[in-house]
């Protein structure tokens, strides 16, 4: 049934209350209707007031043609003209429109009065507006036949009248391409280079911190052989004084120092042995592959060793000095208080005497190993192995690489140790209290078992991630076996 016969009582019902409630306010002498939380009985009735006119028919006179464009409302009045937005247009809403102002659209003769001037769009009313035409659209969007105002959409809003357009979010472009779309990165581009980065962050980054517990036994016994003479007696003394999780004591800055390492390292290896393959020219670069290893390899250390060295001096000062401090947020801007930022690059040549060489052995025997793998080892050329044996070939040339990566860079290892422990240290006291064959052999079982394990783990982890975004796993091999075929 039309709610018309009961909007048209409106107006009395509502003077009779606004009367009732003044005489019962004026009758007690001790009510104050100004601050009554009741809204002002006035108001209310010229609310209702405003919805019986604004139901009322319209005069039955045509309107004006309007010369707006099809797929905007036009807004015609007593005080001039406009447009509504495209976006309200497009959803075909009618709404309640003020005194004075008529909101035609193709379907609906009603007018309301309220005058033009607050309705304009950049008017007080015309978020309001707006938001009443949102109201609107909801229950239709939702199959609902009552719209909020309790007036049925038959009425206010004819079906053929309403289309709502769902939003469409913009595609979003990333920078590595799924996996499902194969082939979409191309070689020594700039989306290959951010895909070698980010592996190397993962590699490094997390195998690094899962070792952690090594490297603090490593560490220690490099530092105080007395009291850590053995791998097992160094787990159990740091069980017994720190507990469990003394064993991950600056894991913090271990992951942070050697994800960037492992983003410079990876990243940049790829770019420089590029460049230097360009450089050399097709014939060179093949004759003389291992010199391009080398050197791409160490100029990609040299960087990487600039943005893990000050991680490298908290962390093995947390890890060393007890009662030092917990981790990276305290021991960091106590270290720079006792050494200055200077200090937090004592040991950078230390450390590039130690990762420069690692890092040449750690890529110069893997790309060595894997194509010696694929030619005597594997009985199939490379380009015919299933990615997890690929995986399989990177993980055991890394384990191999490392053995001996862990043998050449073992001294340096000592002397960062040593110098980032002693406040004041220098190269020659600790060749004078270590002694040239403590530098070689100190520690040297474990890092075997540590550097070996961590190599072979990067290089898996590196090459899935590749293998993940679309892009061949590192290394060649197989050529004699298609040279044969």
């Amino acid at each position: 049934p039309s709610p018309e016969p009961l909007l048209r009582l409106s107006l009395p019902l509502s003077a009779s209350l606004c009367v009732c409630v003044r005489a019962r306010a004026r009758g007690n002498p001790r009510a104050s209707y100004r601050r009554s939380p009741l809204p002002n009985p006035f108001l209310v009735s010229l609310s209702l007031s405003v919805c019986v006119c604004a139901r009322a028919p319209a005069r039955k006179r045509k309107p004006k043609k309007q010369t707006a464009p099809p797929e905007a409302a036009s807004i015609t009045g007593s005080r001039g003209a406009g447009t509504l937005p495209t976006s309200h247009a497009q959803q075909r809403l009618t709404c309640i429109a003020p005194r004075g102002i008529m909101v035609s659209s193709r379907h609906s003769p009603r007018q309301s009065l309220l005058p033009a001037t607050v309705y304009s769009t950049s008017g007080v009313m015309g978020s309001f507006a707006r938001s009443v035409s949102a109201a609107a659209a909801a229950p239709r969007m939702f199959g609902m036949g009552i719209s909020s105002t309790g007036f049925s959409h038959s009425q206010m809003m004819p079906e053929q009248n309403v289309s709502v357009q769902p939003a469409v979010a913009p595609p979003s472009k990333f920078l590595i391409p799924s996996p499902s779309e194969p082939g979409k990165i191309a070689m020594y581009s700039p989306e290959f280079y951010a895909a070698c980065t980010f592996g190397g962050i993962l590699s490094c980054g997390i195998t690094h911190t899962g070792v952690t517990p090594l490297d603090l036994v490593k560490c220690n016994m490099q530092i105080d052989p007395v009291k850590y003479k053995s791998i097992g007696s160094g787990f159990g003394i740091l069980f017994k004084e720190h507990g469990a999780r003394g064993l991950f004591k600056g894991w913090v800055p271990t992951l942070l120092g050697y994800s960037a390492q492992g983003a410079c390292k990876f990243g940049f290896y790829e770019f420089f042995k590029k460049y230097y393959s360009d450089l050399a020219g097709p014939q060179f670069a093949e004759k003389y592959k291992t010199l391009i290893y080398l050197a791409g390899s160490a100029s990609a250390e040299f960087i990487a060793d600039i943005a893990l060295c000050p991680f490298e001096a908290v962390k093995v000062r947390v890890q060393t000095q007890p009662g030092f401090a917990r981790g990276l947020a305290d021991g960091f801007p106590r270290f720079v208080q006792s050494e200055g930022y200077a200090g937090l690059y004592k040991g950078i040549l230390p450390l590039w005497g130690r990762q420069i060489p690692y890092t040449m052995m750690k890529f110069a025997c893997f790309e060595t190993t894997v194509e010696l793998l694929y030619d005597y080892a594997v009985p199939i050329p490379k380009s015919e192995c299933s990615k997890p044996a690929q995986l399989g070939v990177s993980f055991a040339a890394g384990y191999i690489a490392g053995v001996f990566c862990a043998v050449i860079s073992h001294p340096a290892d000592n002397l960062v140790s040593f110098l980032n422990n002693a406040k004041g240290a220098t190269v020659s006291e600790a060749f004078k209290k270590m002694g040239v064959w403590a530098l070689f052999t100190r520690g040297l079982p474990l890092r075997i078992v540590m550097i070996g394990t961590l190599t072979g783990a990067q290089w898996g982890i590196y090459d899935s991630f590749k293998v993940f975004v679309g892009l061949p796993t590192t290394g060649g091999g197989g050529a004699k076996k298609e040279s044969a075929k």
